[in-house]
């Protein structure tokens, strides 16, 4: 008996019981739609988280000022001013392996148009910002270091914030806004840039000069200290670990710490901290992928169950089929094809049952889904094997039944 007439046998006994392929195949469905689906999910999430640090900008360290005491507690990095206004000229100007630097110092406000307004964040900043956190201009222009100098009222708007005051696709460059009742005109508008995956609006925010931000926005002076983080850009990728020791130093110097003395700021490496959530995300879904691997062995335990059940509820049909000249390896042959059939099939249906769990996921969460085809192709030839594995003992039981007990089998 050739292979096509074994393989047209093993088809035929398999829509002779729909209902029971179809139960059997379930666990492989299952299996194969969880792998899927969780590598899709992981691969699109590791893609947002990427995407977050991308649009931070690249190549980007973090000064974060020191800690406050109070009472014996200890607060984070952040609640002490401790970087000046010199710091960061120095950090500007004295550091070979850094491109640019600039303040940001955030403050939440309702600003208000001549008809609406809206909730948003204000940072106030210098124009190497814009360079240093890769926000390009969508119109207009951004303000200038003149600006800065004479503390100008003016402003660059996140699109947010233009679609609620003005409504989408409106151009407010020239029009004037209301912060804490001061006027400001529009300069310019940010290209969108989008949210991140805890859903934190990176297009509501509205940028003004840092003189400005002190004066107008938070009634302050403003200072030797800058009351917020400076963001640094390093001078190529391979430069940021330099830049990171160079800044370290260089503050370090100028705060005249001793050897032995403690940081009074610290400077985080975004490239870091991108790599360890990267990991984070990797890591959990190699487990939750780990986890829908066991359910395909499940599955693979359930279809030798019930062809361990179908050979025996065919167990005179063997015997005829012997009787009239299958040899044992026919019989072998049908058994095996009928599991692999069964574990293919699931997983071809599996894979698109996956595909459709992790695309609604992906628009219920916001993520992109990542479809990795080499991923799909595995889970189904994994599959394919779980059935060649499982279905090899009640297809070989088959096989070597005696004729004789099997046509007498009742």
């Amino acid at each position: 008996m050739n292979i096509l007439e074994t393989l047209v046998l093993a088809l035929r006994a398999l829509l002779r019981s729909k209902t029971r392929s179809v139960l059997t195949a379930l666990g492989i469905i299952i299996g194969v739609g969880a792998v899927i689906a969780m590598v899709a999910i992981g691969d699109g999430a590791k893609a947002s988280v990427q995407k977050v640090f991308d649009s931070m900008g690249t190549n980007l360290l973090i000064i974060l000022p020191g800690s406050s005491k109070s009472g014996g507690a200890r607060g984070g990095f952040g609640s002490q001013p401790t970087i000046t206004w010199d710091d960061l000229e120095a950090v500007r100007t004295q550091v070979s392996s850094v491109r640019g630097a600039a303040p940001e110092m955030r403050s939440n406000a309702q600003v208000f148009s001549e008809d609406q307004n809206w909730n948003t964040s204000i940072i106030g900043t210098t124009t190497d910002y814009f360079t240093v956190r890769s926000w390009t201009l969508a119109k207009g222009a951004h303000f200038t270091d003149a600006d800065n100098e004479a503390g100008a009222k003016v402003a660059v708007l996140g699109q947010t914030v233009v679609d609620n005051l003005y409504g989408k696709g409106f151009n407010p460059v020239g029009q004037v806004i209301r912060i804490n009742k001061t006027p400001f005109t529009v300069m310019g508008v940010t290209a969108p840039k989008g949210q991140s995956p805890v859903g934190q609006d990176f297009d509501n925010t509205v940028f003004v000069p840092a003189t400005t931000f002190k004066r107008q926005v938070q009634a302050q002076s403003l200072g030797a200290y800058i009351t917020g983080a400076v963001f640094v850009q390093a001078a190529s990728a391979d430069l940021t670990a330099k830049a990171q020791a160079d800044v370290t130093n260089l503050l370090r110097e100028r705060h005249r710490l001793g050897e032995d003395d403690a940081n009074d700021f610290d400077v985080r490496n975004l490239a870091e901290v991108a790599s360890g959530q990267q990991q984070s995300t990797e890591t959990l879904s190699l487990l939750l992928a780990a986890i829908a691997a066991v359910s395909l062995v499940v599955g693979g335990i359930g279809i030798m169950n019930i062809m361990l059940v179908s050979v025996t509820e065919r167990t005179r049909e063997i015997g005829v089929r012997v009787a009239v000249g299958a040899r044992p390896r026919d019989i072998l042959a049908q058994f095996l094809i009928e599991a692999l059939t069964l574990a293919v099939l699931g997983g071809i249906i599996g894979a698109a049952v996956g595909l459709g769990v992790a695309k609604l996921l992906a628009a219920q969460f916001g993520w992109p889904m990542l479809v990795r085809p080499d991923v799909a192709l595995l889970a189904i030839g994994f599959s394919g094997l779980v059935g060649v594995v499982f279905g090899l003992y009640p297809a070989r039981k088959a096989s070597l039944l005696d004729p004789i007990d099997a046509l007498r089998y009742e």
